[in-house]
């Protein structure tokens, strides 16, 4: 089998499109890399390559909005963790792009689970970790040209991780309350630079750039969300508290005691990257786990998406998790778009990805069957309408 990489056509294939039901038969037009067309009435022009999906499920590409793949290495050991710059409680100018290795082999294990698209984050060692970045995980070695969005947000920490992390040093923060001062003290400071950055500017006087200060003032400005790890519900609290004191555009990361706080969140339009939902109750701040969770803060009108928070699941089981979601409770549709479309609202790349719809680009997977069956396997993987992914070529 010849890779397809020229314009392509994926016909009859039942299309669902991410935004809500299914189309029976349809085509699938992808054209310099982005779609131009969907559904049962599509003219195919001359020259492009026809892919038959007979019988077969075709979907966006997932998108896995909160992992850690590249920066922390499958089967590479300590060589490979570069997820975590704990050195100091705040490191707001890291960015996570800079520890990226595409040659991760759980990058190919993306493309055979579907995923086409990833937020990569810092960890959560640290009260402010750093800055995290959109990518494809298919494509060439240069991890610039798989960009999405350079800059999504900037990520943070509340609970037992930095409380490990710096209290067994001795060191600010070993506490709740310890971690929530460093948090609002590093904001603070990013106010005062940005008034004497424009006073500077206004001025027209020399100003010392801080790149950590930077980040922050994107964040104040709403130009980055502000992802926060948080599990237990105290946390969330303090998370609310936070981004109502500095106007955050807060983004909750795994949640596993939200529906605790579903109507707060619900009210504030925060969402959830929920998850991962496969893992165990490793720790005390997840004892309460449970993938219906999940149902209930959907119930409640809270927006979410899914994370494998790889390699705590293996990417490859982002359908999976949606699957026992469903199980669990949540609804078909949500499941789905949890995936696609409602994560690529959340983490804000709906420009491009999460849906397969007119102008988006042309990331399409065909799978057997319904992804939220066990059995189901994917067969295709397109990215910008290039096949990089054919199960039974065996090729990558």
């Amino acid at each position: 089998m010849t890779a397809v990489t020229g314009d392509v056509a994926i016909v009859g294939g039942r299309v669902v499109t991410g935004l809500g039901g299914d189309i029976d038969g349809a085509t699938v037009l992808v054209q310099d890399g982005r779609i131009t067309a969907v559904g049962r009435e599509v003219r195919i022009p001359e020259g492009t390559t026809v892919v038959d999906a007979s019988g077969a499920w075709v979907l966006p590409g997932l998108i896995d909005a909160h992992s850690h793949i590249g920066a922390h290495e499958e089967a590479n050991g300590p060589a490979g963790f570069d997820g975590s710059e704990v050195t100091m409680p705040n490191t707001a100018g890291v960015r996570a792009i800079d520890a990226v290795n595409v040659e991760d082999i759980a990058f190919r294990d993306a493309l055979a689970g579907g995923v086409t698209a990833v937020v990569v984050k810092p960890g959560s060692g640290n009260p402010i970790g750093g800055q995290s970045v959109a990518i494809k995980t298919g494509g060439g070695p240069y991890v610039d040209d798989r960009v999405i969005r350079a800059e999504v947000s900037v990520k943070s920490a509340l609970g037992e991780n930095p409380k490990e992390t710096y209290g067994k040093r001795s060191q600010l923060p070993a506490t709740r309350l310890g971690i929530a001062f460093v948090i609002r003290q590093a904001l603070v400071d990013a106010q005062d630079y940005v008034a004497r950055r424009a006073k500077a500017e206004t001025d027209g006087t020399p100003f010392a750039r801080d790149l950590g200060k930077e980040a922050l003032a994107k964040a104040l400005s709403g130009e980055l969300s502000w992802d926060q790890h948080a599990h237990r519900h105290d946390d969330i609290a303090t998370a609310l508290r936070l981004a109502e004191e500095f106007g955050l555009r807060l983004v909750l990361n795994h949640g596993t005691e939200a529906h605790k706080l579903a109507d707060q969140l619900a009210e504030r339009d925060v969402p959830v990257i929920f998850g991962p939902i496969l893992s165990s109750r490793s720790k005390v701040e997840v004892r309460e786990a449970d993938p219906a969770h999940l149902a209930t803060i959907a119930a409640a009108g809270v927006r979410i998406a899914l994370t494998t928070d790889h390699p705590v699941v293996p990417i490859g089981h982002l359908a999976l998790q949606a699957a026992v979601a469903v199980r669990s409770g949540l609804p078909r549709d949500a499941a789905i778009a949890a995936m696609t479309s409602s994560a690529a609202e959340i983490v804000r790349v709906d420009d491009r990805v999460g849906a397969l719809e007119v102008g988006r680009d042309g990331d399409v997977v065909i799978w057997s069957g319904d992804p939220l069956e066990v059995a189901s396997t994917v067969r295709r993987v397109f990215i910008d309408g290039r096949e990089v992914y054919a199960a039974e070529a065996g090729r990558w």
